[in-house]
């Protein structure tokens, strides 16, 4: 663990293995958390908390933009460690996850100086009755990563909740456990006070422990939908504050007057970066009937040229799954649309070269059809698997995009702007990408709708969630009563 600024032995006398994806070979043995241990993280964050808050803004700010300029100058470090413990290839990682993760730091420090609140008067005179507002932090924040992007989300819950004068727990996905410390390090080093980011390790059992402690008050959980109802229905116990970032299924659009490169790459950003195991994917690939031919004509040449290997190869496109287990769920999820009755166009499998054989890779698969009840259209799968489905007019297409119960993303490929911003209003969706796809830029708001979550990480959005809003009444004259 790490509680109080310092490392701290768990007490429970449990440990887990973090893997190497790609060899299967041990990087680390991590301790797992007992109940003990969540309460000592939760009382070194209650006293870090007052200290940090008790800082201006822009002292606060200046230690996030140190920890920035520290995690710069260890970019390929962490980096490397990410490829190692997630299985991502070291193409993504240096952009996608530490580049991503630094400039989090960055625009918050910038903002911290910025929170507050405003100021109302009754009338014109100087003894008229007004108010204002404070942007108070919330206390103690319990964060719980994911492990697809495990530095990125331990740097996208922090920097808010930070700026704001809140303390953070954080627990990392299982699978990948280690990218955490280094952020730890360089907030450390940056000045953070002792207490003010703490980690505690462990699977779903240490989630629960953060999420109906009732010295925590609120969790910021990235993960799968089931998961994040129970998540809800355990902070309900203490009326917690909850941002949830969830699943999705999401469809993609493309017009019979799209740009088709520009469609078929976002349509494989939309599905096999990071092997496909991204919430945000536009799993759901739904091209106009009159250019689908077409479309797929440049899609699958692209697809199957994809270079799989070693993560850390530069040349590596696409990694392995994180674990064996969901690898066989994913070849599970592809057996079974194949035996519904999806046409396979391409991939479907383990690939052919024996240098792979035994890992935990996935070809990138492409299936078509337009039955949209299918479990493959219906259910997220979490690996490099599109579904290219058929459209012939906007109004049909948009009811099918809306019709599942989720609501993370979306994308739109088409030359008509009118048309874009029109059907971009009209999609059930938290995030909405025009001529693009996948882009996550830290300014813009990130989060979705319907079962896909609640709250919103990034942007100035994300300060309203890790702070509450307390109303002060001044009243400069006498007080009147009736009695």
């Amino acid at each position: 663990m790490l509680i109080g600024g310092a490392l701290y032995e768990a007490t429970s006398g449990e440990t887990f293995k973090t893997r190497n994806p790609f060899s299967g070979e041990v990087i680390a043995t991590v301790q797992a958390a007992s109940r003990a241990d969540v309460d000592a993280a939760v009382a070194a964050a209650s006293q870090g908390q007052r200290a940090w808050a008790a800082l201006s803004g822009a002292a606060r700010g200046r230690v996030l933009s140190r920890a920035a300029a520290l995690i710069r100058a260890r970019r390929d470090e962490i980096a490397r460690l990410e490829s190692l413990d997630g299985g991502k290839p070291i193409q993504e990682t240096p952009m996608a996850d530490v580049d991503s993760g630094a400039d989090c730091l960055d625009y918050f420090a910038g903002l911290a100086a910025t929170i507050g609140g405003a100021c109302q008067s009754f009338g014109e005179g100087g003894d008229t009755p007004w108010f204002y507002t404070r942007r108070e932090p919330l206390g103690v924040v319990g964060g719980i990563g994911a492990w697809n992007y495990p530095f990125q989300i331990a740097c996208w819950k922090a920097a808010p909740a930070l700026a704001a004068g809140n303390a953070m727990i954080f627990k990392p996905a299982e699978q990948t456990p280690l990218s955490a410390y280094i952020l730890a390090e360089a907030l450390t080093e940056a000045g953070l006070p002792a207490g003010v980011f703490n980690i505690v390790q462990g699977d779903g059992r240490v989630g629960r422990m953060l999420t109906t402690h009732p010295g925590i008050a609120k969790i910021s959980f990235t993960g799968e939908v089931n998961t994040g109802k129970a998540v809800m229905a355990d902070s309900a116990a203490t009326l917690k504050t909850l941002t949830l970032e969830l699943g999705g299924k999401s469809p993609l659009l493309v017009f019979e007057d799209a740009n088709l490169d520009d469609a078929v790459s976002a349509a494989l950003l939309a599905n096999f970066y990071t092997q496909g195991q991204i919430c945000t994917n536009g799993t759901r690939v739904f091209v106009h009937e009159t250019v689908i031919d077409a479309f797929l004509a440049r899609l699958l040449p692209r697809a199957e040229a994809m270079v799989l290997g070693d993560p850390l190869d530069p040349s590596t496109q696409m990694g392995p799954l994180i674990t064996p287990e969901h690898h066989g769920r994913v070849l599970a999820h592809i057996a079974q649309a194949i035996a519904d009755g999806a046409t396979l166009l391409t991939g479907g499998g383990v690939p052919d070269d024996p240098a792979l054989a035994g890992k935990s890779f996935v070809r990138p698969t492409v299936f078509r059809t337009d039955d949209d009840n299918l479990p493959l259209c219906r259910q997220e799968i979490f690996g490099p698997v599109m579904t290219v489905l058929s459209f012939a007019d906007e109004d049909t297409v948009i009811a099918r995009a809306n019709s599942l119960p989720v609501g993370l993303a979306g994308g739109v490929m088409t030359r008509d702007m009118t048309r874009a911003h029109r059907v971009a209003a009209r999609l059930e969706a938290g995030v909405v990408w025009i001529n693009t796809y996948n882009v996550t830029p830290v300014e813009m708001p990130f989060g979705g709708i319907k079962m896909s979550g609640m709250g919103r990480e990034n942007g100035r959005a994300a300060l309203e969630h890790v702070t509450r809003i307390k109303s002060v009444y001044v009243e400069p004259g006498h007080v009147e009563a009736p009695y």
